[in-house]
């Protein structure tokens, strides 16, 4: 066994604060409304750089939304764990999750519906979308499986629909308590009782 360190990964500032730029824009602002100029104006880097990472602005969008799957997915994978002692419990706990992100200062609705709004079907944006989409699917319909539903795709399919008119209420009308009452709703589809954790 070797005693060699681990090589850390190279770390490109640029790159980093070229994402990290995107997305703080792409989300507050939308994707038309932003040009490459104002993200490598606003990331203190050249265009020339920006280029170096991404060759065209999709690709700059493409990122953004890969980013924010993957840090979603990770923050759910870490947080149901601990939210409910049984598999039903943590199906609710998404929806806490949700009403804590649209309690959050900025908050503008679902970075994929948005983008969907904006390009539709026809962008290669679809298919990121698409698997995000996919993803939350597949909790509910593995915690559904878990809590012994009959039809977990079938009930999937109804979370879904809670889940993504809670985002899309939050955004339109911020304030109501939207999360809570899609978790409420989610209760009766399990046939559970909603006690709050």
């Amino acid at each position: 066994m070797s005693d060699a360190p681990v090589p850390r990964p190279r770390r490109r500032p640029a790159y980093e604060r070229a994402v990290a730029t995107a997305d703080r824009l792409f989300y507050e602002q939308g994707i038309h409304a932003v040009g490459v100029d104002q993200v490598a104006a606003e990331a203190d880097i050249s265009k020339a750089s920006l280029y170096t990472h991404f060759r065209t602005k999709d690709d700059l969008v493409l990122g953004y939304l890969r980013g924010r799957s993957a840090s979603w997915q990770e923050h759910v994978s870490g947080e149901l764990p601990g939210r409910g002692s049984t598999p039903a419990e943590r199906v609710l706990a998404v929806f806490d999750l949700l009403g804590e992100w649209f309690d959050e200062p900025g908050y503008r609705g679902c970075p994929f519906i948005n983008v969907e709004a904006e390009y539709g079907a026809g962008h290669p944006t679809h298919e990121v979308t698409l698997e995000h989409r996919a993803w939350v699917r597949r909790v509910f319909e593995s915690l559904l499986a878990e809590a012994g539903d009959p039809g977990p795709e079938a009930t999937a399919l109804q979370l879904c629909l809670l889940y993504d008119g809670a985002m899309a209420s939050a955004q339109a009308e911020p304030g109501r308590p939207w999360a809570a009452a899609a978790r409420s709703a989610a209760a009766r589809i399990l046939g559970i009782p909603d006690a709050r954790p």
